[in-house]
């Protein structure tokens, strides 16, 4: 397999990325996709998370309530941390479980993490970063999400600085401009990518591991 790291911050458009990715033929392996799947309702890590947080971040019908629940995480630093220890091993496993079912393919992997810059993976054979300045990120989530602007700007804080993600970037796509741009440019390292190397066995794996 050919593995290849995607990230970009929150509002950069990053599942849009992973989406034009797919449609080439990529296989996907999506961190926030994989969490929802992970804190469904019932799940052991919704529990686990109703342990540690409280029963308020579960609503009437038993689904997590992610308002609530970032409410109180991004709040609190030591809540932040002990919300990262719960939920990214389970992810990490799970991802590892599926890169595994494709690691002896030929296929282009991409592992769609939103955190890389801040949980490197070992032997990714290239990293694309979708980047957009501060100020787009801030005014996507606004008006796409309906995040109250200081909601916006705080999880942006909490995430890797911009010039961070673009330090470990082998391709950038810049997402400030249309739908046309983006296609394009996606296109480009959609074909760089097919060029590359295959992964080395231990690819994938997490630099540092909890």
């Amino acid at each position: 397999m050919i593995l290849i790291g995607l990230t970009g911050g929150i509002g950069s458009g990053k599942s849009t990325v992973s989406g034009l990715l797919a449609e080439y033929g990529a296989v996907i392996i999506d961190a926030d996709a994989i969490t929802r799947e992970l804190q469904a309702p019932g799940a052991p890590l919704l529990v686990t998370l109703a342990d540690r947080f409280g029963d308020s971040i579960v609503d009437s019908s038993g689904a997590l309530d992610r308002a609530a629940l970032a409410a109180i995480a991004f709040s609190d630093p030591e809540a932040l941390k002990d919300l990262n220890k719960i939920v990214h091993p389970a992810v990490a496993a799970e991802m590892d479980r599926r890169m595994n079912e494709v690691r002896n393919t030929d296929k282009v992997v991409v592992l769609d993490i939103p955190l890389l810059a801040e949980n490197p993976r070992k032997g990714l054979c290239g990293v694309v970063v979708v980047d957009v300045p501060v100020e787009i990120a801030v005014e996507r989530l606004v008006q796409l999400r309906g995040m109250p602007k200081s909601d916006a700007q705080a999880r942006i804080a909490k995430q890797a600085s911009r010039d961070d993600r673009l330090k470990i970037a082998d391709q950038v796509i810049d997402n400030s401009g249309d739908l046309d741009s983006l296609k394009q440019q996606v296109k480009t390292v959609w074909e760089w990518a097919k060029q590359l190397p295959p992964a080395t066995d231990d690819a994938g794996e997490r630099a540092n591991k909890d």
